[in-house]
């Protein structure tokens, strides 16, 4: 006879059963918040145990480049080393001046060594502008040490890019470019070159800064990295933890000629486009707005009532150009171009070069206090044309002074003293005290005074009026257009002083 189990037992076994059932779900629970912290974006990695495993993976797309080229002979590098200028100096070269003439000078020639990555399996590399500049001929070596010819598809010397081709059949090992806005700094990165020639090497790091200026060229937007970049690794690309190519290795800063921590990419989001119109056209072809800029610093956003210093001041338009057609102004501060802030002055030829032709935006500005929005539409950048870029005795009844200075209507004899044009108008500055606001803005005798508070002046009379009328509205600067030599820029000129 089976005995039945008796009512405590089975309330035993109930709750042991809903215990474990509320485990479960716990466990599931937990599983599920850290896949979902683990695919978070501010998820933050930790080190790696190895690189090995990506470094594999990824060697085979990336190339040594070597380049040859012919150079007129001669024994120029026999010379000895003098001070420029010293009379030894021309003495040696008279010297071998004489020694060379009516002789035919052999060429030389002379090679250099790269790096570059495949991007498209037909065999299309991308490298720097400056590693086959000039090269009569280049050649890219595989990882497994095969040569190829290359030719060259385009260049963009702007980001010191470059595009070339190998001509094979087989299918080649190839990577594709990432998104550089996404990695942070601080984040791990991986860099494979050919520094000193030494063929394919490994180096890994953090980025350790983004958005530097080194002055290379117009668009600098370097990202910054401790990985180990020396020479001969330009061209060579700088890799996520996904293996994406984040950055393209351009140049590093080193007073020793090696690696010290420091070196330069050109992001990914920069090249990315660069390279595309390099394949498609052979050639990059930029958007143009058609004016010059200047930095808005804290002088010049307090003289404009704009409290904070952002935006881009427009000294000059363009006649005829995509600015002037829209209605953009000299004295604008454009705040925002195609519904992007424009923070600061130096952001916005980046915004421009990369507007694709034809199309047309909203730029919003900022004219005499009040916000207007403009449409745009964009053009061409010829490469002959300026895109948006920085700038950098007592007084008779004809004269005025203010804020250190002493300045008059401009006349024939003003023209002829200071070298002015015949169509120049406004007041020209004729005598700068040392000590005065003027000096310390750089203003000098000859340059003339377009605009006060951005209204035109014509008399010395009017600026007197216009100072006076900013110092009693309690503004600590004034803002002067300046025309020096057709060059226009506008100077915060702080009242009260000199």
């Amino acid at each position: 006879m089976t005995r039945r189990p008796s009512r405590a037992l089975i309330a035993i076994a109930r709750d042991r059963l809903a215990s474990d059932i509320r485990v479960a779900r716990l466990i599931a629970l937990l599983v599920a918040l850290a896949v979902l912290v683990a695919a978070a974006p501010g998820f933050a990695r930790t080190a790696p145990a190895s690189f090995a495993d990506l470094a594999a993976r990824l060697t085979p797309a990336v190339v040594n480049i070597s380049t040859s080229q012919n150079v007129a002979g001669g024994t120029s590098e026999l010379m000895p080393q003098f001070p420029p200028g010293s009379p030894f100096e021309d003495l040696f070269k008279d010297f071998l001046k004489r020694q060379r003439k009516g002789k035919d000078q052999p060429k030389r020639r002379i090679t250099s060594l790269g790096s570059g990555f495949i991007i498209d399996a037909a065999g299309l590399v991308v490298t720097n502008n400056h590693v086959i500049n000039d090269a009569d001929e280049i050649t890219v070596i595989l990882s497994d040490d095969r040569h190829f010819p290359a030719k060259l598809v385009g260049r963009d010397t702007k980001t010191d890019l470059a595009l070339l081709k190998i001509d094979t059949k087989e299918s080649l090992p190839h990577v594709a470019f990432g998104d550089s806005d996404a990695i942070r700094v601080g984040d791990w990165v991986l860099a494979i070159g050919n520094p000193f020639g030494l063929g394919n090497t490994v180096t890994a790091g953090i980025l350790s800064a983004r958005g530097r200026n080194i002055n290379a060229g117009p668009y600098d937007d370097f990202l910054q990295t401790d990985a180990p970049i020396n020479r001969g690794n330009s061209g060579g690309p700088l890799f996520d933890m996904d293996g994406k190519v984040i950055g393209i290795n351009t140049a590093i800063f080193s007073p020793t000629g090696g690696s010290v921590g420091i070196g330069f990419a050109v992001p990914a989001n920069l090249a990315a486009p660069v390279i595309k119109q390099l394949r498609e056209y052979g050639r990059t072809r930029r958007g143009w707005l058609g004016v010059r800029i200047q930095t808005v610093t804290e002088d010049l956003a307090d003289s404009l009532g704009l409290g904070k210093a952002k935006g881009a001041l427009v000294a000059d338009v363009t006649p005829d150009s995509p600015a002037e057609k829209a209605g953009i102004e000299v004295g604008d501060v454009i705040l925002e171009f195609n519904g992007k802030d424009v923070p600061e002055m130096r952001e916005l030829p980046r915004m421009v070069a990369s507007t694709p032709i034809g199309e047309t935006v909203d730029v919003v500005v900022l004219r005499k206090g009040e916000r207007k929005t403009v449409q745009v539409t964009i053009a061409e950048l010829d490469e002959s044309q300026q895109q948006a870029a920085a700038l950098t005795t007592a007084p008779s009844p004809r004269e005025g002074s203010a804020m250190g200075m002493t300045f008059a209507a401009v006349d024939d004899r003003l023209r002829e003293r200071f070298g002015l044009s015949a169509d120049v108008e406004g007041v020209v500055v004729t005598d700068v005290d040392a000590g005065g606001s003027a000096a310390e803005r750089g203003i000098r005798p000859g340059d003339v005074i377009r605009e006060v508070g951005l209204d035109p002046v014509k008399r010395p009379a009017d600026v007197v009026a216009k100072v006076a009328a900013a110092k009693k509205a309690n503004r600590r600067s004034v803002l002067l257009l300046l025309d020096r030599g057709g060059d226009q820029r506008f100077v915060a000129v702080k009242i009260g002083k000199g």
